[in-house]
């Protein structure tokens, strides 16, 4: 009989999982063991939140449930913060948590903690496997409702007497044999636990099935048709959720073109067009939705990005397609919208374009081009200023954009830096860029960028950090040294906490609690056998930004430590 450990392993090998990311604990190990044994591979990091966060950026991009296997206790509530990441996100997250045997739960063993109830209010579906032959059924269901509609993480916990063969179970029990029981009350609680023993090591008869996920398709009525055919200043904006799919990413990308119509891109949507669309606008996006007589929201919620709703011009029509009911009814208070669909944005707009065909609006289109052209004339402007020390992070940004190749992924992790490049940075080809989406989550970078290696090996892979982001996962540069993934990091080191810092210096004339120091973060690298580069001048910026990619086209990751002088560019930017 298969132990609960093998089993896992057999359900994740069903459902093509060749990678699990996970931090080591005596309650997983068998887990972890068994993956090994039939070719998953096992990345193991320093801190759990990293693993969670590495399993997220594999289900984004490869459209498979990412899985992250943790042990008990603070194993799992280092997750959490990444657990709640990717449920805003919308990524089909895995969380595997070990626990203790069901025979000690509740009398004071290690780590033994109520963990259904701490994480359920974080995840779409949580559940207790309490016996062997309970292992395939819940994983599969675990997986089934992580893939399925508006995806999201889920939450499977695993005794460490489920996983273990049932040899070792046995006299981690303390079965006696006959001729060890002494007395009566030994007799009872021996049989007990050879009660017990035998009801969890019951035969499992459950057959082993892939899990597809499920998108509800609304065909376009001609209504819809209708209103796109007769627009005059039609706007697409495409979010993260049009990107679930991985499957169908290229042709919503060909249909998009083929449609015609201005687009904008938020979150991972952002490169699914490629560089120098003549249909993607960058800019100015606020006005263009206020002008706008027809906006199509794909996959993208009418959240405190779009101001509640409020960007929206009065007599604007919106057509909102999302995944999630309950998106489609935020804030339409302050917004009413007449047309909500709950289908799979993607799909929809495919075959929208199918519907319609193409629709030109020149003159709408030239217009906001002219806009667009005039603002990255601005930024080109603005980044050649210079501040009194260091460099300016516009002009570091444009530099790193220059030398970006075509297959390059760009990983955001940070607040004011990460801002600017957004300005700047223009992925080459879709599901190029991960953030970490609404949450506003500082830390995903290092376990974004390790997944986002694994994934796709061939591609050079660009964090862009904060100095204050760097902090929650440069240990993980240890990582990468030992799993051979050569990352480019990239440090705008400020030494503050930008973003907060501008506005409470302003409001309330004190920087409390917002400043760092232009640490020397390039020495870091060092510790863990990964190279390090201290940039203080323009002069050194560009050869340096050659060598970082040598390094890692050599196998090595690599610390560009950037010194940045004060900037107000972002002013006003912070949200809350």
């Amino acid at each position: 009989m298969k132990s609960g450990g093998e089993l896992v392993a057999d359900v994740l090998v069903a459902n093509g999982i060749d990678h699990v990311f996970t931090l080591c604990g005596g309650h997983i190990s068998p887990i972890l063991v068994s993956c090994k044994a039939l070719g998953i591979r096992v990345l193991d990091v320093r801190h759990e939140a990293n693993a969670a966060f590495a399993a997220d950026a594999y289900a984004r991009l490869t459209g498979r449930p990412g899985i992250c296997a943790v042990t008990a206790g603070p194993g799992i509530t280092n997750t959490i913060t990444a657990v709640t990441n990717a449920r805003l996100a919308e990524s089909p997250l895995v969380i595997l948590g070990g626990a203790t045997a069901t025979v000690l739960r509740g009398r004071g063993a290690l780590q033994d903690i109520d963990q259904i109830a701490l994480i359920r209010s974080n995840v779409k579906f949580a559940t207790k496997v309490t016996s062997v032959k309970d292992v395939v059924p819940r994983l599969q269901e675990a997986i089934s409702v992580a893939v399925s509609g508006v995806q999201g993480p889920v939450f499977v916990e695993l005794p460490l007497d489920v996983l273990y063969p049932k040899d070792i179970v046995k006299p981690l029990y303390g079965v006696k044999e006959k001729h060890e029981v002494k007395s009566m009350n030994d007799w009872i609680f021996n049989s007990y636990l050879k009660w017990r023993l035998n009801k969890l090591f019951r035969p499992n008869k459950t057959s082993i099935r892939p899990v597809s996920p499920s998108y509800p398709k609304v065909a376009p009525s001609s209504q819809i048709v209708s209103l796109v055919r007769e627009s005059k200043r039609p706007v697409l904006v495409v979010g993260s959720q049009a990107l679930h799919d991985v499957s169908v990413v290229d042709d919503l990308a060909d249909s998009i073109k083929k449609l015609g119509i201005p687009t904008y891109l938020s979150g991972m949507a952002r490169g699914l067009l490629g560089k120098g669309s003549e249909i993607q606008m960058r800019h100015k996006r606020r006005k263009a939705l206020r002008e706008a007589d027809l906006v199509i929201l794909c996959g993208v919620p009418m959240d405190f990005r779009l101001d509640y709703g409020r960007q929206f011009g009065r007599k604007t029509e919106v057509v909102n397609l999302n995944l999630d009911p309950k998106q489609l009814k935020l804030n339409t208070m302050l917004k009413p919208v007449r047309h909500r669909l709950l289908t799979s944005p993607s799909h929809y707009v495919i075959a929208l374009q199918h519907a319609v065909g193409s629709h030109s609006s020149p003159e709408w289109m030239s217009s906001l081009r002219d806009r667009d052209d005039l603002r990255n004339e601005e930024i080109v402007r603005l980044s050649e200023e210079e501040p009194e020390k260091y460099l300016n992070p516009l002009f570091v940004v444009r530099v790193i954009e220059e030398h970006l190749d075509e297959d390059s992924m760009i990983i955001g992790d940070g607040g004011d830096f990460l801002g600017s490049a957004s300005y700047v940075l223009s992925p080459r080809k879709p599901l190029s860029w991960l953030d970490p989406g609404a949450f506003g989550t500082l830390g995903p970078g290092a376990g974004f960028a390790m997944a986002s290696k694994l994934v796709r090996p061939d591609s050079e892979v660009w964090i862009i950090y904060g100095d204050g982001s760097a902090g929650y996962s440069l240990m993980e540069v240890d990582t990468m040294v030992r799993h051979g993934l050569p990352v480019i990091i990239v440090i705008g080191n400020d030494g503050a906490w930008a973003q907060i810092a501008r506005e409470q210096v302003e409001f309330f004339d004190d920087a409390v609690a917002t400043e760092l120091g232009h640490a020397n973060y390039e020495k870091i690298a060092g510790a863990f056998g990964a190279e390090g580069i201290k940039v203080e001048t323009k002069e050194e910026l560009e050869p340096a930004i050659k060598k970082a990619k040598s390094i890692a086209s050599g196998g090595k990751p690599v610390i560009l430590n950037i010194l940045l002088g004060k900037s107000d560019f972002r002013k006003g930017s912070i949200s809350v």
